[in-house]
């Protein structure tokens, strides 16, 4: 992740494997991936040039429900740009909630 998303990036996999301490980690098509071994994933990041976007696999299902619109009908995302105060306690709670669900086979 380059810039500013790096340490955004660390931030995001902390809290994540805060939220989550038996969370499995992957990177598929350079995006990192996190989910429950045996259960598939849950959650991705993905670098664009400007923001980085969190896809919640089942983002339809938490509560409440996070911003980001998809086409995919479960599909919710959290688009954090460079000088976002990103709500931590959200997040992680996004996360903790999304682990529990099934997982996405990819």
């Amino acid at each position: 992740m380059p810039g500013w998303k790096s340490e955004v990036g660390r931030r995001l996999d902390a809290l994540i494997s805060r939220a989550v301490p038996n969370v499995h980690k992957a990177v598929k098509w350079n995006s990192p991936l996190y989910g429950i071994k045996g259960e598939g994933w849950f959650l991705g990041i993905h670098c664009f040039a400007k923001y980085i976007k969190v896809a919640f696999f089942k983002g339809a299902s938490l509560s409440p429900v996070p911003p980001g619109k998809s086409k995919q009908r479960e599909v919710r995302y959290l688009d954090i740009h460079e000088d976002d105060k990103l709500d931590e306690a959200q997040f992680a709670s996004w996360t903790k909630q999304a682990s529990q669900l099934p997982g996405e086979r990819m």
